[in-house]
């Protein structure tokens, strides 16, 4: 009886694959990516990771680095023989200066959302039950979403908002 052929059957070589690109790209896959370009700068792809933050002067276990302090009273002699040496100093002063930064606000309101507030506040003023009823108030919010709308535009853009009260009152005034 003749064998399955299945079980013996060889792979066969692929000529349309280039074995160079697969390897460079396998090995790409395999090394993570650091987002964090000072440690990025910094990092020595011979040692591992404890050795590489340690060099740093960063924990690599968090809970090695301060432990827990229980009831029994530390040695002075102990907490002295725990030291590790900064090899790289400036990688902590690097991250410390950026996080000194003042964080840049990324969210902002859609187009949309500010042209709708802006024609409410213009043709309504405070009169909420009279926006609800606009015909522009195609998502039928009521007037309590609506007036959450509006403070939201006033926490985003409180210039704008004030500008835009202003000129309202002017017309108001010179009617």
């Amino acid at each position: 009886m003749p064998k399955a052929k299945g079980k013996t059957r060889r792979k066969k070589f692929d000529y349309k694959s280039d074995r160079k690109k697969l390897k460079r790209k396998m090995l790409k896959k395999a090394v993570p990516r650091i987002e964090c370009a000072q440690i990025r700068k910094a990092w020595n792809i011979k040692k591992s990771v404890a050795q590489n933050l340690a060099d740093m002067g960063l924990a690599s276990d968090p809970n090695r680095a301060i432990p827990i302090k229980k009831n029994k009273k530390i040695k002075m002699g102990t907490a002295t023989k725990g030291k590790q040496v900064n090899i790289k100093p400036y990688v902590i002063k690097e991250l410390e200066a950026e996080a000194s930064l003042p964080e840049v606000k990324k969210t902002t309101l859609s187009r949309e959302f500010i042209d709708y507030v802006r024609h409410m506040i213009e043709n309504y003023k405070d009169n909420y039950k009279a926006m609800a009823r606009d015909e522009i108030n195609y998502y039928q919010d009521t007037p309590n979403q609506i007036k959450q709308k509006i403070e939201s535009y006033k926490r985003f853009y409180p210039s704008e908002y004030s500008a835009l009260v202003a000129s309202l009152q002017e017309k108001m005034d010179v009617a």
